[in-house]
């Protein structure tokens, strides 16, 4: 099902793309530069929608659907991470937990442990 769903959409955002890409923008040309083709309107004039603007109006819609759609399977699906069984190592077989022992040298021997003097013979 999501990779139907997956499918779908990427299908519908490639059309989106294109759909969006071919329109011409609105006051395309010198006079909407310097706010002519109606001014009486916020956004210019509206007319009739053409058939790529219906297309770009129905993909957006199915992309929001899809999107969605995805994002609610997204959620009910597990991984297998979170399902797999764990392995429990018997009691027996565990090493209990100890702190390395500190290696010396000697070099840092003698700066950690201090020489007793040996008496001096005549």
């Amino acid at each position: 099902m999501t990779a139907l769903l997956v499918i779908i959409h990427v299908i519908i955002c490639i059309v989106l793309i294109l759909a969006v890409l071919l329109q011409s923008g609105k006051a395309a040309d010198l006079a909407g530069a310097f706010g002519g083709a109606g001014s009486q309107t916020a956004f210019g004039p509206r007319g009739a929608q053409t058939l790529l603007g219906k297309i770009t109006t129905v993909c957006a819609i199915l992309f929001m659907v899809t999107s969605l759609g995805l994002w609610l399977l997204s959620g009910r699906t597990s991984s297998a991470v979170k399902n797999a069984p764990t392995k429990e190592v018997p009691a027996a077989t565990q090493t209990p937990t100890q702190e390395p022992k500190a290696q010396t040298t000697p070099a840092t021997a003698e700066k950690t442990e201090p020489k007793a003097q040996e008496p001096v013979k005549k």
